[in-house]
């Protein structure tokens, strides 16, 4: 092999190996596997304070528990949710992101995670049960307050 085709060969190398470190960082693995435990909740009973698929969820103790799961430990409720986050522009949205919205006059007194494709998991109300929402709906438009991230990675 010659010298100038071996040089080739190098930058070749060089360029795919940096052109991977130039890339968009991916969603912590943890968001989209916390993502994925709320998914498998859907179907469960509303239980007001509930954090468990045994009692039922609210929409803290679903946010809570999904990402309990993958050992990240946080609290429950909103307002303790909302203080181990941070506020990102809904335009940059992922999964795992959690979805503030003023219920009852109350700022921020709902959450729910995003799943992707402007829709998003929650724990909706007594009486309800844990189902996929969709953030197009006007009532939710209305009523929703910010997003946030968690940052488990």
């Amino acid at each position: 092999m010659t010298l100038r085709r071996l040089g080739f060969v190098w930058l070749t190398v060089a360029l795919v190996v940096l052109s991977g470190c130039a890339s968009v960082p991916e969603r912590p693995v943890s968001a989209d596997r916390a993502t994925q435990n709320a998914l498998s909740m859907v179907g469960k009973p509303y239980h007001f304070g509930g954090n468990s698929p045994q009692q039922g969820f609210d929409c803290s103790g679903l946010v809570q528990w999904s990402y309990g799961r993958v050992g990240v430990r946080l609290p429950h409720g909103t307002d303790r949710l909302r203080q181990v986050s941070k506020k990102i522009p809904s335009s940059s949205l992922r999964r795992g992101d959690l979805l503030f919205f003023t219920q009852a006059g109350k700022p921020s007194s709902h959450v729910a995670i995003y799943i992707g494709d402007d829709r998003f998991v929650h724990a909706p109300s007594s009486g309800k049960r844990v189902y996929v929402g969709d953030f197009n709906d006007r009532y939710w438009k209305k009523y929703f307050d910010e997003a946030r991230r968690i940052d488990s990675d």
